[in-house]
C-alpha cells in the first residue's frame, strides 16, 4: 500500500524539521540533462521531498545509458522524461514534476527554466555545459546554478568536491577528468558528483 501525501510529508517533517521540510516542499528545481548526472541528482532531490522538478531533456534511454543512469532495461527506447518521471513516481508519489522533452538553446532557455529557483547543469557536452552556464549567470541572476566537472575514471572519490565559484554559481566534480581520456564513465563516481550537486541544492534552500 502506498503511504497517502500525508504519511510522506509527516515523515519527511520529523527526519528535516518542519522548517527546513517547508523550505524543501515549496522549492522548485531544474534538472537539464537527465543522464549519469541529472537521473541521480532528480532521484536524491525527490526523496528529499523538493516540491517540484522540472526535468529536460530532449534524448530517449539507450542500453548504452544503463551501466549508470536511473533508468530500468525494459525503458530502452523512451524518452527519458516520460522514464525518469515514472521512476521518479514509483520514490516520491506526490512531488510535482514537469517534463519538457527540449534540447535547452541560448533562444529557450528562459522559457524551460522557467519557476526554477535553483538550475543544476547534467550536461555531458562542454559547449552545451558553456551555454547553460552563460545563459543563467548572465540573463537569469535571480536563479542558482550547480553545475559538474570532472567525474570520469576511477580516480579517488576523494577528489570530487563542491566549490562556490560565484554567490550563485557552485560546481561539483575533480574539475579535471574527461570520459575521453579518464578511463570512461562509471556509476560510483558520477552517482557521487550528482550526489554532490543534489546536496548543493538542498544547502541552498537550506540557507533562503
Amino acid at each position: 500500500m502506498i503511504p497517502t501525501e500525508e504519511e510522506m510529508r509527516d515523515a519527511l517533517r520529523k527526519r528535516h524539521g518542519e522548517k527546513l521540510q517547508e523550505k524543501f516542499s515549496s522549492a522548485a528545481v531544474a534538472v537539464c540533462g537527465l543522464g549519469g548526472l541529472g537521473s541521480n541528482i532528480a532521484i536524491s532531490l525527490a526523496r528529499a521531498g523538493i516540491g517540484r522538478l522540472i526535468l529536460i531533456d530532449f534524448d530517449r534511454v539507450d542500453v548504452a545509458n544503463l551501466n549508470r543512469q536511473q533508468y530500468k532495461a525494459s525503458q530502452v527506447g523512451r524518452y527519458k522524461t516520460e522514464a525518469l518521471a515514472e521512476n521518479l513516481k514509483e520514490i516520491a508519489p506526490y512531488v510535482r514534476l514537469e517534463t519538457r522533452t527540449a534540447r535547452v538553446t541560448e533562444e529557450n532557455a528562459r522559457e524551460l527554466l522557467g519557476g526554477a529557483q535553483v538550475v543544476c547543469e547534467a550536461f555531458d557536452d562542454a559547449r552545451h555545459k558553456a551555454m547553460l552556464a552563460s545563459a543563467v549567470l548572465e540573463t537569469m541572476p535571480e536563479k542558482y546554478l550547480v553545475a559538474a566537472s570532472g567525474m570520469a575514471g576511477l580516480g579517488s572519490a576523494n577528489l570530487i568536491k563542491t566549490r562556490k565559484v560565484m554567490s550563485r554559481f557552485y560546481l561539483c566534480g575533480d574539475g579535471v577528468s574527461d570520459a575521453a581520456e579518464g578511463g570512461g564513465l562509471f556509476s560510483s563516481r558520477v552517482t557521487l558528483c550528482a550526489a554532490h550537486q543534489a546536496h548543493a541544492v538542498l544547502r541552498i534552500l537550506a540557507a533562503q
